[in-house]
Parts: structure tokens; C-alpha cells; sequence
């Protein structure tokens, strides 16, 4: 049975693993001892604060095999980013360049620097073993984030985005970088993506702040503004199911794109319902895969099936109810793992 909770201080071997098997490009997840304990450090703190409207709250849920006390997965989210540190993002705009002299209009598109001190929630670091992808495991660690956010509505914006892994190949770089990003950085894409992990200052130093055009880039570029590496595109079509949109915006080192939906149009949110868990079941009831949460700070999130009462309340599993820490008369919250057709 697998199970998401949020982390803790000696998940560090356990996401070291993970971390050595994500590859590059999840640069959010280096296998650096170091990075990944001020992860968890922050995660814990991020628990532990009162939260009453989000800041820059850093959560981080892990997914454990029951059964083996294995982590085979883990996911972030933001409470909101920009603050002190800005986000930064290129907006893709079209501008209008017009002669009447020589009757000639042309529609350009161009690449704007964006920075953005109160931006909106953020959802990223998602990554599970391949070993455990199969079985509905991967909905599960990506929607679970959703179920936290519904659980605590307060420490989280009105809009949610997820910036996408654009397109770089391990062996050859990122064409974008190559074209824009290593002329003003001094410094290999790598380097470059895990330094703004950690401060952001040297973006708004060296960064230019004109607008670029597109067409004036190499094709090899353009090609990748907007694309996502294909490790991602499962993960990109999950949360278009959810109501997520590009929203015209791309990384500014490999250009991947940005995404966004308002928080409570997520469907695993808006279609989220809540009931009183009253009864322990012998078996898994028939019926569809839900996703599962104890609607709770101390969150607990899984896979099962529920039976709903006459009087609206829910039957569980005993497994299902060990696995989230509930007792009778507990609030459950519950959904469709997979939208309706």
C-alpha cells in the first residue's frame, strides 16, 4: 500500500535514492546531501508554521511503500512564490511592426522578462521511482498535492502553476540556453538552473531586460520555446485533465512552458467531496479508484475505494483507515482519480 505524508528529516537517504535516479534537468532535485536536507528542513518548518494566507511556504510529500518503509516518490509545492526573491519567467507576447510607406505589416513574437514579487502557488519536484509508476502510483503522488491544497485552503494562492521541464538532452544541453542564456551567465545550464534554486539575485544582475525576438534566434531555439522534455509529457497531459492551460509564459533558462488554472477550478478540488469516516469494511468495496485523504495539517493521502452511507457518511477499509491515521468520526476527503469521460 502506498501512502503520501509529508516529509521528514530522516526521509534523507530515502531521497538521496530518488535523487540519483532523476537525472538531469529535475535540477530541484540534485543528489546533494546538502540541498536535500535544507528541503526537508524547509518542508518541516513549513508544517510547522500557522499559516493564515500563503508566503513562501516550501512543502515537500513523499510516497511510501507501507509494506517496505520504501520512498518511491516525492512532490512540492509552493505557498506562493516571488517575495524577496522574484520569480522570473519570459511572457510570450506578439508586437505589431508596421511601415505604410512600404505597405509592409509584420507580427512578431517576442520573448518579455517577467518578475513577480506576489505570484501565485506553485506545484513541482515531481518525481517517482520507475519501478512504481505502474498501478495509478504516479496520479497518485501528482494529484495528492491537489487534496493537500483543498484540505488547507488557506495556505495557498487563488492561482496554481507548473512550470514544465522544457526540452534538454542530457549529452547535448539545451539549445535555448546556448542561444541566450550562456552569453549573459558565464556558466553551463546546469550550474545556472541549481544556483537560481538557491538565489536569485544573479538573475536580476546579468539578465537582459529588453524585449528578444524569436525569429532572430537560432531554429534550434525556437524549436524548444514552449516543448516539453518528453519524461514530462505524461505529467503535462495529468494536469491538463485538471484544467491547467499554458499560459504563455516559459522558463527563462530551457523555455519550458508554464502552466496555470485558478485553485479552485483544479478539478481534483472543485469535484474533492467531504464525509465522516463511520464504518471499517472487511474488503474494498466495488466501484472506482478514489483518491483518499485525511482532509488534515498532518496529511495522509492513498488510493482506495469508498462506500458512502445513507446518511452520507463512509465506509472505509481497515487498511485504508490505518494507512491515513483515522479514526470513526474523522473527516475524510475523497475523488475520482480519473475525470469523468
Amino acid at each position: 500500500m502506498m501512502v503520501i505524508r509529508p516529509s521528514r528529516i530522516t526521509d534523507l537517504p530515502g531521497l538521496m535514492h530518488l535523487a540519483s535516479n532523476a537525472g538531469v534537468g529535475l535540477t530541484t532535485l540534485p543528489a546533494s546531501e546538502k540541498v536535500l536536507t535544507e528541503h526537508l528542513v524547509d518542508s518541516e518548518t513549513a508544517f510547522d508554521r500557522e499559516v493564515t494566507r500563503p508566503r513562501g511556504e516550501r512543502y515537500l510529500l513523499v510516497m511510501e511503500n507501507l509494506l517496505s518503509g520504501q520512498l518511491v516518490g516525492c512532490a512540492s509545492l509552493v505557498g506562493r512564490v516571488g517575495g524577496f526573491d522574484p520569480f522570473y519567467s519570459y511572457a510570450v507576447e506578439n508586437v505589431v511592426k508596421e511601415s505604410t510607406g512600404l505597405g509592409v505589416r509584420k507580427e512578431v513574437t517576442t520573448l518579455n522578462l517577467v518578475q513577480d514579487h506576489k505570484g501565485p502557488s506553485e506545484i513541482g519536484t515531481l518525481f517517482v521511482d520507475p519501478q512504481f509508476r505502474q498501478g495509478g502510483h504516479g496520479r497518485l503522488m501528482s494529484l495528492s498535492r491537489f487534496l493537500f491544497m483543498a484540505a488547507c485552503p488557506e495556505r495557498f494562492a487563488q492561482t496554481v502553476i507548473a512550470e514544465m521541464r522544457g526540452n534538454v538532452d542530457p549529452d547535448v544541453g539545451s539549445p535555448f540556453w546556448d542561444a541566450i542564456g550562456r552569453h549573459f551567465f558565464d556558466m553551463p545550464f546546469v550550474d545556472a538552473d541549481k544556483r537560481s534554486a538557491a538565489n536569485k539575485q544573479f538573475i536580476a544582475d546579468l539578465m537582459p531586460q529588453h524585449p528578444i525576438y524569436i525569429p532572430m534566434l537560432p531554429e534550434a531555439a525556437q524549436a524548444v520555446i514552449g516543448e516539453v522534455h518528453p519524461e514530462a509529457k505524461p505529467a503535462l497531459k495529468l494536469l491538463k485533465q485538471e484544467g491547467f492551460e499554458f499560459g504563455n509564459e516559459v522558463d527563462i533558462f530551457d523555455a519550458g512552458p508554464l502552466y496555470r488554472v485558478a485553485t479552485q477550478g483544479v478539478r481534483s478540488i472543485k469535484e474533492s467531496r467531504t464525509g465522516i469516516f463511520s464504518r471499517a469494511l472487511p474488503s474494498e468495496p466495488e466501484g472506482p479508484r478514489m483518491l483518499i485523504c485525511n482532509d488534515a495539517l498532518d496529511f495522509r493521502a492513498t488510493l482506495g475505494a469508498v462506500e458512502i452511507e445513507p446518511d452520507g457518511s463512509l465506509g472505509l477499509t481497515s487498511g485504508v483507515a490505518l494507512g491515513l491515521g483515522l479514526h470513526l468520526g474523522q473527516e475524510v476527503r475523497f475523488v475520482s482519480a480519473r475525470p469523468s469521460p
